[in-house]
């Protein structure tokens, strides 16, 4: 690949950006689906079972995390012998993880009081497994920004794993159908991997020794993100029971959908461009400048409203069985709110091979989760655990912010610049739908009088966050940022449109 210049890895930054973005929209449309059809048909309990054991397999697969794909990215010029490293080292975390987990099955089920949570635990560690000996030549597909194809080896198994899902669910109405669907994701994707890449790895450790102290602090960092991904499924899962710890996850889950369908995508994108970067020798500062002005224009207003209208969102979505996550939900929606400056500067940094920095931010921020999560949620339940959460990553934003400043010049001043815009977006609309009686608020009704406030709610935020944005964007003389690059986004989607009607209407005229 090219050296990019700074404008071109721009542009390969939100192209790969808006691919993976595409993704996460696709499947959480599909995922909205299967919840909506599943928690009418499985209990609260039943997501809580799953939800723990998952959590707990995930984290031992944490435990074994080598970060061996984003060493061959960071690779100038990766050979095979590097590659089938990579894959080698996959397949022994692999087979690791499932010792694990098929070891920790029994002690967990007894801890948690829960005897069906070791079967569950022993499916979950089976799919983690496979996983590890996918195709370590997709990797390519990130090196060389061809994200479309990573959309379609995401999306085509997740849409098998949603259909037999729902299909066991209404078959069964029990738990397995969720075992089902993670199982039948996981063994469609290790297939694929091999039809959409003609490499073919081999057995190898030849060249470990030039992977070695990334990937130890890569599992550093790994066994931080375990003990602190534990606090919460041990704290409320002990203290609370497994249905509480359900309500609690799939709260987090929504109040996080700013930052999993945004974000994460956004990071996925941006690690590929940052090394790209750093091989090249191109400043990246700007880069990640103009990312988080974009990324806060779009998880600002998302995460704060979500807050918001909480209380629709649940009664229309999850149903009066779920009515414990709305608190959940509004204390996550904010603190969620800047979740985007420590995760896009945790990839820089990783772009960059300072993964000793991400392991002492993510340590303190572990302290942090220790500390409050327990102690509040034995107090205040629910709303306690979230709050001691939003502790822990308020410090942990401050801490990546403060890193940046220090490795690439960053400065606050820098930082208030690009995102003071949405910021105040964000106040205004808070003020316009609380003053309106439709932020914070609700109560039972109709399904119809529901829906109709919570689309006046989402109607009435978003064109107020719009309104202040673009106004302010104005007002201080059209400078260059995000605005302006979502803008022109928006302009070059709309001539693509329109030039894809006027080709088929063309074709259409012509076989006529």
């Amino acid at each position: 690949m090219s050296d990019p210049s700074g404008k071109s890895l721009l542009e390969q930054t939100a192209h790969g950006a808006g691919w993976m973005i595409a993704w996460r929209f696709a499947t959480r449309v599909l995922g909205l689906v299967s919840t909506l059809t599943l928690v009418r048909l499985l209990l609260p309990a039943d997501f809580g079972l799953v939800a723990l054991a998952s959590s707990l397999s995930q984290a031992f697969g944490a435990f074994a995390a080598l970060g061996v794909e984003e060493q061959v990215i960071r690779e100038k010029d990766p050979g095979r012998a590097i590659y089938d490293t990579a894959f080698t080292l996959n397949v022994l975390r692999g087979l690791l993880t499932a010792a694990l987990v098929a070891m920790a099955a029994y002690p967990a089920a007894a801890f948690f009081r829960e005897p069906r949570l070791a079967t569950v635990m022993f499916a979950t560690g089976f799919g983690l497994c496979l996983s590890a000996f996918e195709n370590i030549g997709i990797v390519d597909f990130r090196r060389e920004f061809a994200f479309h194809k990573e959309f379609r080896l995401f999306i085509l198994p997740r849409i098998l794993g949603i259909a037999l899902a729902i299909a066991t669910a209404f078959v069964f109405r029990s738990y397995w159908a969720l075992v089902v669907g993670i199982l039948a994701s996981r063994i469609s994707r290790l297939v694929l991997s091999y039809g959409m890449h003609p490499y073919r790895p081999r057995l190898t450790l030849s060249a470990w020794r030039g992977m070695v102290a990334f990937s130890t602090w890569v599992w550093l960092t790994s066994i931080v993100g375990l003990l602190r991904g534990q606090v919460d499924s041990f704290s409320i899962g002990r203290m609370l029971g497994a249905a509480q710890f359900g309500i609690y996850s799939v709260g987090g889950e929504v109040a996080a959908l700013p930052t999993t369908e945004l974000v994460e995508p956004m990071c996925r994108a941006t690690f590929s461009a940052f090394a790209a970067a750093r091989n090249s020798g191109t400043a990246v500062l700007s880069t990640y400048r103009r990312v988080i002005g974009a990324t806060a224009i779009l998880t600002f207003p998302a995460g704060f409203g979500i807050s918001l209208v909480a209380d629709p969102v649940v009664r229309l979505a999850l149903g009066p069985k779920w009515l414990d996550a709305i608190p959940v939900i509004e204390v996550f929606g904010i603190g969620l709110l800047a979740s985007s400056f420590g995760s896009i500067a945790g990839t820089m940094l990783a772009a960059h091979g300072r993964m000793g920095t991400s392991f002492r931010i993510g340590l303190v921020a572990l302290l942090l989760r220790a500390a409050f999560v327990p102690i509040l949620a034995l107090h205040f339940g629910l709303v306690g655990a979230a709050a001691g959460a939003t502790i822990s990553i308020a410090g942990e934003q401050a801490l990546f912010v403060a890193s940046m400043s220090r490795g690439f010049g960053l400065r606050a001043s820098h930082l208030l610049a690009d995102v003071w815009r949405p910021l105040l977006g964000v106040g205004v609309m808070a003020c316009v739908l609380v003053g309106s009686g439709l932020g914070w608020s609700g109560g039972p009704g109709t399904m119809l009088h529901i829906a109709g406030r919570l689309a006046l709610g989402s109607t009435v935020g978003a064109a107020t966050f719009g309104a202040v944005v673009l106004l302010a964007w104005v007002a201080t003389g059209r400078p260059d940022g995000a605005e302006r690059d979502l803008l022109e986004l928006g302009r070059r989607i709309r001539r693509r449109l329109v030039r894809l009607v006027w080709r088929r209407s063309a074709a259409t005229a012509e076989q006529t």
